[in-house]
């Protein structure tokens, strides 16, 4: 995609190459073209960037604007197709444990949990065996397990597959839900820690099949997890 932005503060046309050599310097920027008569730099990227991102480039007495499109509409529209495998997989889960839900006579939480719990570990264990050796060096990266112990991050693929067919055949509940709380609530403290120090580096929720970001998405869907196992394991005892 190319946007063009409304860039001040350049005076002359050494001011074009340092604003220019700084854009590239940027991710995902391909191609910039900048004009200090018109006040405005093109910049061709692979996928959106925040203006935010753009400005931090540049040199303070710089700045960058954008005039000729919405920037909220665009990183809105960033978003989803950065996340759009995850949130294709969490709505056909969604729809598949509905409609099995349908066919009873009365919705059943815990029983529409526990299809849901087993659809997700596994298709996102399905995801993490395509690859299993890049989502190993991926989730090592992060979690803190895995950073201490390496043979972690090839366990826990296996892990997730058990988890799905132990909820999908119904496998001693109180002990399968207790795996998940636990096992879940220690992998959240390692995507906490990235996303809280800011760290730029790849989730591993989907292997390395898909190239997304760690994030708060990454912590919802940890955290769902933990929720509906702990409220799982509490109207169990």
């Amino acid at each position: 995609m190319t946007h063009t932005y409304q860039l001040t503060g350049m005076t002359c046309t050494s001011c074009e190459a340092k604003v220019k050599s700084a854009l590239l310097m940027v991710e995902n920027v391909t191609n910039v073209e900048v004009s200090k008569d018109e006040n405005s730099a093109t910049i061709t990227m692979d996928k959106h960037i925040a203006l935010s991102d753009l400005q931090k480039a540049l040199d303070p007495k710089y700045t960058i604007s954008a005039t000729h499109h919405n920037e909220i509409a665009e990183q809105t529209k960033s978003w989803f197709e950065t996340y759009k495998p995850i949130l294709l997989i969490f709505f056909n889960i969604s729809l598949v444990t509905v409609l099995v839900q349908l066919q009873s006579k009365n919705f059943n939480t815990t029983e529409a949990m526990q299809h849901f719990m087993a659809g997700f570990f596994l298709v996102f264990s399905f995801f993490k065996f395509l690859n299993l050796k890049g989502f190993a060096e991926s989730y090592v990266m992060y979690d803190v397990v895995a950073k201490r112990i390496p043979i972690w991050a090839y366990i826990y693929a296996f892990v997730e597959l058990g988890l799905g067919v132990a909820y999908l055949i119904n496998f001693n509940p109180i002990v399968t839900n207790i795996v998940t709380f636990l096992v879940m609530s220690i992998s959240i403290i390692g995507v906490l820690q990235s996303v809280l120090n800011k760290k730029k580096i790849q989730c591993a929720c989907l292997g390395a099949v898909f190239n997304l970001p760690m994030s708060t998405v990454t912590i919802i869907e940890d955290a769902l997890m933990i929720a509906m196992s702990g409220l799982m394991i509490l109207k169990m005892i």
